[in-house]
């Protein structure tokens, strides 16, 4: 038997984990149809806002799905030493910003995303559309679970 203790984070351990990480893995839903990349973000603490670049080709999945406004949700997850695992799933809808729109403090927040780590492409940058999008999560929910190695061990 796994002796493992499962504890919710709080808003302030969520805040914390998120501002230290920088990747997750976007899951996006049409009808019954989901679709799951993983994702470079920003994340500003004080708006509970996450802030993505997304890069897609004219042909695309990526692009047809975000073209539907489908519902979205964000996981955002780490192991860390001593086997204690972190996870956070932001759910949501994504929403485009119109480059008009955009304000020196929402530059910032885009700045505060990391250049696409996920960024491997064969087709040439003329034909790659960059998006900028938000998501100010509905839900935001955090998860530390501690697994006891030794027990674990003793089976």
């Amino acid at each position: 038997m796994t002796l493992a203790e499962e504890t919710e984070m709080t808003d302030g351990e969520i805040d914390e984990f998120l501002g230290r990480r920088e990747t997750g893995v976007l899951t996006l839903a049409r009808g019954d149809e989901p679709y799951a990349i993983p994702i470079s973000y920003g994340y500003d603490a004080t708006g509970r806002t996450f802030y993505l670049r997304l890069v897609s080709t004219p042909e695309s999945e990526k692009r047809q799905f975000l073209g539907s406004s489908p519902q979205a949700r964000l996981v955002v997850y780490d192991e860390a030493p001593e086997s204690t695992y972190l996870s956070v799933v932001a759910t949501g809808t994504l929403t485009a910003i119109d480059p008009a729109e955009l304000t020196v403090d929402r530059i910032e927040q885009y700045g505060a995303a990391k250049r696409p780590l996920f960024e491997i492409w064969g087709a040439e940058k003329s034909n790659l559309d960059i998006v900028l999008y938000e998501l100010e999560p509905d839900g935001l929910n955090g998860r530390r679970t501690d697994v006891d190695r030794e027990a674990v061990s003793a089976e």
